[in-house]
């Protein structure tokens, strides 16, 4: 059980199973209020720039196309363990937004009863008109910080997806924003 810190700063208590019941040290404590306060504004973003594009997908939805973005042309169990979720999760998933003209299915050459998933033009395009719009945000935001907390600050991201083991994304050959001009 945990024990939540009052306004007295008590130290938090974690449970693990097998781990002594240990107090979390205050600088930890201030990382994880910190990361879940940043976690929910990016969730916010994401949700802003999703419905600003397009408000009938949901994140779900969005997610399932990004991993199909990054990860290229993908079996569906592949897509499955991306999302963390059941093959038969990731097919609804999929039946739905290739109905909406997003993702398509084919038939893998090399094993013609394994199917292959990837975006449309349109999904790449969606992807990339949501990234974009996320990029443009966080740029608004960056900028009202001072240099030395932007440096700071791409520091201890870099730092915190390491220790995640998330792969980095290069700023001059990652993905860059979608632009369209109509």
């Amino acid at each position: 059980m945990r024990q939540r810190a009052s306004s007295g700063r008590q130290p938090l208590h974690t449970d693990v199973p097998g781990a002594d019941r240990t107090p979390l040290d205050h600088d930890v404590t201030e990382v994880i209020a910190a990361v879940m306060t940043a976690s929910r504004l990016f969730v916010a973003l994401s949700a802003r720039a999703l419905t600003d594009i397009d408000a009938t997908l949901t994140l779900p939805q969005l997610r399932t196309l990004v991993v199909l973005e990054n990860q290229g042309p993908i079996k569906l169990a592949v897509l499955a363990s991306a999302l963390a979720v059941n093959p038969s999760t990731a097919m609804r998933m999929v039946d739905k937004l290739e109905t909406i003209g997003l993702v398509n299915r084919q038939t893998n050459p090399d094993n013609r009863r394994e199917v292959i998933l990837r975006l449309t033009a349109d999904g790449h395009r969606l992807v990339g008109q949501v990234q974009a719009r996320r990029h443009e945000e966080i740029a608004t935001i960056v900028a009202r910080l001072p240099a030395d907390q932007r440096a700071g600050l791409v520091q201890a991201l870099r730092a915190l997806t390491v220790a995640a083991d998330e792969p980095a994304i290069d700023p001059l050959t990652g993905p860059a924003p979608y632009l369209e001009h109509s």
